[in-house]
């Protein structure tokens, strides 16, 4: 590929331009790749260190540290109330006994079957029920002992740091924090920490666990048929998406591939559909000499204030063999029993609910526009579609760039449309599972983890969907105009 200088590529057309840019992106990924690795190596190697030297302060302070800092290594909050922080203290007293006591009881005979998920099955012998090992709970209850060990040591270790750092401010014949300076601290200096505490625990609890634990079942046999005792299959369920050869693994990898594909085809139209007929009739009511713009406005609304739920399912029926299109116009078509009119049905339905999103978004836009353009265009002779390309739709693809990127990995991911229309059918024998003509891999994900009861290959699509759309959505980030500067669009 050719390389420009900035006034050759100045010259270009928009179109060799937009094309350059493109080129130059995708002729990026290699470096880029190996820099991502390069930088990886960089995190493993000041991981390493950072934990060398983790060690290396612990034992410094273990060393140095008066006799009051050397118990707390053992008994935590010790040093605190020996220093009249009773407060501090009474905290990792309480945090120090909660954990023992939830290893000593609960946890550690989960995390001590967590390698292998369990050794006896329920059995029946002369028909009486023996209880076995519960695969789930070990792997759920295992995976929240790491995470309390984890907190354990976090908090173990501001233990050790507060013991040190109050052991200096003596030295320096400073005066400690009491209990009441850290609760006025609570509420004062430290009131982020305050209010972002309960915040940051929801997020871990209801948020990083559950994908944590969502990567880990994708490791399983985890199934509806065996859901109380399974183990660990390593990278089994990965082989099969991508085994073609002549079995089921096979008819598993083109299944993800055509539905991959669809979802693709489906984002791109169902984003850019949305964005350029909104943004056409955004520019038709905004048009001097238009009357009732906020009745046109209103009635648009209409569709977003109306529930999902409700105006999908109504369409879905209207588009049956013996709903209202068919018996309006005298026909029998078979709408959702079709592949290609299902798909093209979802891609038209689909105007209805998000061009009014994307009116509403770019008239805002087009008012901010500088009208002077318009009037220097016109005095040069420029006509309606010149100066919609030259002026209008430049400006609104860098306002909007970043709306653009995540409406598109939002439509990837655009469960009620298709589920509430199709419920991503036709299904197909040619599929695996009977998967649907109509499925994204957001609703086949849903089907195999609910109808089918497949979680383990359920959290195999779950990771792989994370992964294109991280993966599209930089490589778009680097293509789209906003994020550049504002001078270059100018």
């Amino acid at each position: 590929m050719k390389n420009y200088t900035d006034l050759e590529l100045l010259r270009l057309s928009k179109a060799k331009r937009t094309g350059h840019k493109i080129g130059v992106t995708f002729r990026s990924i290699p470096g880029k790749f190996k820099r991502l690795g390069i930088k990886i190596g960089l995190f493993f190697k000041n991981l390493v260190f950072g934990i060398g030297h983790w060690f290396r302060d612990i034992a410094l302070t273990f060393v140095r540290g008066d006799w009051k800092t050397k118990v707390s290594y053992f008994v935590m909050g010790f040093g605190n109330v020996s220093r009249k922080q009773i407060f501090r203290g009474i905290l990792f007293f309480f945090f120090e006994v909660i954990f023992i006591l939830y290893m000593a009881l609960f946890g550690g005979r989960y995390l001590s079957k967590l390698y292998i998920l369990g050794t006896n099955e329920k059995t029946i012998v002369d028909g009486v029920e023996l209880p076995g090992d519960n695969s789930f709970n070990i792997l759920l209850y295992g995976v929240l002992t790491l995470f309390f060990i984890v907190a354990f040591i976090y908090t173990w270790n501001l233990n050790i740091k507060q013991n040190r750092i109050n052991e200096q401010i003596l030295k320096d014949q400073k005066q400690l924090d009491t209990g009441k300076d850290d609760l006025r601290a609570l509420i004062d200096k430290n009131f982020h920490k305050t209010l972002l505490a309960l915040p940051t625990i929801g997020i871990i609890i209801f948020t990083v666990l559950p994908i944590f634990f969502m990567i880990l079942v994708a490791f399983t046999d985890y199934e509806a048929s065996h859901s109380t005792f399974f183990g660990w299959v390593g990278f089994d369920n990965f082989g099969q998406l991508f085994n073609w050869s002549n079995s089921g693994g096979s008819k598993f990898s083109m299944t993800f591939g055509q539905i991959l594909l669809w979802t693709l085809i489906w984002a791109f139209f169902a984003t850019f559909t949305n964005y350029f007929i909104g943004m056409l009739i955004a520019m038709l009511i905004n048009k001097k000499g238009i009357k009732l713009k906020k009745l046109w406005r209103t009635v648009l609304v209409f569709s977003i204030a109306i529930p999902q739920f409700i105006s999908l399912l109504f369409v879905s029926k209207m588009f049956t063999t013996d709903g209202i299109i068919n018996s309006l116009f005298h026909t029998h078509i078979d709408f959702w029993n079709n592949q290609w009119s299902a798909r093209i049905c979802v891609i038209i339905i689909n105007l209805w609910i998000g061009v009014p999103y994307l009116m509403l978004v770019v008239t805002g836009i087009l008012m901010n526009i500088p009208k002077d353009l318009y009037e220097s265009a016109n005095i040069d002779g420029a006509n309606g579609f010149q100066q919609y390309t030259k002026i209008t739709l430049p400006y609104m693809l860098f306002i909007t760039g970043p709306y653009l990127l995540t409406s598109f990995t939002g439509n990837m991911n655009n469960f009620n449309v298709i589920y509430l229309l199709t419920g991503g059918g036709p299904e197909t024998q040619a599929y695996y599972q009977n998967a649907g003509r109509t499925d994204l891999l957001i609703t086949w994900l849903f089907k195999l983890a609910v109808n089918k009861g497949e979680y383990d290959f359920a959290a195999v699509v779950g990771i792989l969907v994370f992964i294109v759309v991280a993966g599209l959505s930089l490589i778009i980030y680097n293509i789209i105009p906003s994020t550049k500067n504002e001078e270059e669009f100018q």
